[in-house]
């Protein structure tokens, strides 16, 4: 990926994200989810707060559906509270995509999952899916081996939240 500062960033077009809106119907045919990629710094590093999925354990970010009036960003820090009791501040900047195999109903659902950036505040110890997963705080370069989708670990690697827009 060379040294120059440019190469390799993904260029995303400025504006304000508008809510989503959707039928019920429609909810769960869009095959776009949203994740927030929750951070903090310790002692000049960033670390990333990853949590184990319900279905298989294996360690993955809060993602979700897009949700009926709610921004793209908005709907990730929604999974973080909902998934990991992470609260925070959110940035609508897209820190990049990646790609997965949902299973639901039986099926695999090809999914693309939309990351925003989640910098952590306040972490509760009461939330909806507390019974349901484990969370752990973890350097980024341990979260980028502990992830197994391929592009993901390359999002948490880049991830510099020095350069993140407002």
């Amino acid at each position: 990926m060379g040294g120059s500062k440019g190469s390799g960033k993904l260029s995303i077009a400025k504006g304000k994200q508008k809510p989503i809106r959707l039928s019920l119907s429609d909810k769960r045919s869009v095959r776009t989810q949203f994740g927030a990629l929750p951070y903090r710094i310790r002692d000049d590093k960033v670390e990333v707060l990853l949590i184990t999925s319900r279905g298989t354990g294996r360690w993955i970010i809060p993602k979700g559906w897009p949700m009926d009036g709610e921004t793209p960003a908005g709907a990730a820090a929604t999974e973080a509270f909902e998934e990991a009791g992470a609260m925070g501040k959110l940035s609508h900047q897209v820190l990049g995509f990646y790609a997965y195999d949902k299973g639901h109903a039986g099926e695999k659902l090809p999914c693309v999952v939309a990351v925003f950036p989640l910098k952590v505040k306040k972490l509760l110890k009461d939330f909806p899916e507390v019974g349901q997963r484990r969370r752990k705080w973890v350097s980024q370069k341990q979260a980028a081996q502990m992830v197994s989708e391929p592009e993901l670990r390359q999002i948490i690697k880049a991830f510099d939240p020095k350069v993140l827009r407002g």
